[in-house]
């Protein structure tokens, strides 16, 4: 009977934790291989003399071995996965996790995602799998070998489940690549360990943030655009040089057009743009949102320079409109007042 009841108590367990996760990796935990005959063994971190108990869940484990401070589990399955700790007395000296190594095939379906916003000394990742409650990253040759040498950093839980985590990398921005990075990701998934590794230049995970249209100037025949880099790309911008996109929109018959000159044909009603890296053709930026292109700066309902402003809401020009009426109305009534203070 008792074995029973243990055997209900931590299946219990490891379906508690399946629905609700370990939202951490533990401080302490050992991960036993899949069909390795050999036990697994737990160990008790004291230094202190005297007698030790063990306790999985609150009860005495059955059918284990202990020797001194070491528990020895020679079948490992669900219903034995989860917190040991050990005991003298009523005092609790350490615990443990005890975790499954993940199939290969599940393993497989967890994904990594990176991506460099400039070559500065930062860029980040991203982990995803429909199940994981508890993701660490690694970076270089220990962590993709498991060895205990590797720093391992606990990543940060966005809202909709990813996991995502900003990693430093020590690659000079100005020299060749030649050394390629290797981003470990383990996740725990229903009390087993997920373990994938993801090798990649820096260079093929570059992508720029949006660029920044900052002006557009009519000239006879043309009209020209002014783009600048985003303020998070690589300097100086000799150096690590954007090439940029340009989408219009021309305002007589609405066609949508492309350019990869600032120089673009009058009449457009609105633009966007995106950038690139011009040397290793990195992947595109997202476009920028689209701004209009109006003869007097509408933004403002005032006449000035043809420029460029963001996409304007429904009705806005409409209303400027009924402004600038009202507003000569106005004015028309006060010069024929006026005239006829004069003319008196």
């Amino acid at each position: 009977m008792k074995t029973l009841s243990l055997w209900l108590c931590g299946l219990l367990f490891a379906s508690l934790t399946g629905a609700h996760g370990l939202n951490r990796f533990p401080e302490n935990f050992v991960v036993a291989k899949r069909n390795d005959t050999n036990p697994v063994t737990l160990t008790c971190r004291t230094e202190a003399p005297g007698a030790i108990t063990w306790k999985f869940q609150g009860e005495e484990p059955e059918d284990v071995q202990q020797n001194g401070p070491h528990l020895g589990l020679s079948e490992v399955g669900t219903p034995i996965l989860g917190e040991y700790s050990c005991w003298r007395g009523k005092e609790m000296l350490s615990s443990t996790h005890l975790l499954l190594e993940a199939k290969k095939e599940v393993s497989d379906s967890l994904s990594i995602i990176c991506w460099a916003k400039s070559y500065d000394c930062n860029f980040s990742c991203e982990c995803t799998h429909s199940e994981q409650t508890a993701v660490r990253f690694g970076l270089g040759h220990d962590c993709s070998e498991g060895r205990k040498s590797c720093h391992w950093i606990s990543a940060d839980q966005l809202v909709d489940g990813r996991f995502h985590l900003e990693l430093s990398h020590s690659l000079s921005p100005y020299a060749e690549e030649s050394t390629m990075l290797e981003v470990t990701a383990e996740a725990i998934v229903h009390l087993s360990v997920l373990r994938k590794t993801k090798k990649f230049y820096l260079r093929d995970i570059v992508q720029p943030d949006s660029p920044q249209i900052v002006m557009c100037q009519e000239g006879e025949e043309d009209l020209n655009v002014t783009i600048e880099p985003p303020s998070s790309w690589s300097t100086p911008h000799s150096f690590f040089s954007l090439e940029h996109e340009i989408q219009y929109v021309l305002k007589d018959n609405g066609k949508l057009g492309h350019s990869s000159s600032v120089l673009l044909p009058k009449g457009i009603s609105k633009l966007r743009a995106r950038s690139r890296d011009s040397l290793v053709l990195s992947h595109w930026s997202q476009w920028t949102p689209w701004k209009n292109v109006r003869r007097g700066n509408l933004c403002k309902c005032k006449n000035t320079a043809k420029s460029c402003c963001p996409e304007l809401p429904s009705g806005y020009l409409d209303n400027c409109k009924k402004k600038q009426k009202k507003k000569r109305k106005k004015d028309a009534k006060q010069s024929q007042a006026t005239y006829k203070e004069c003319a008196q």
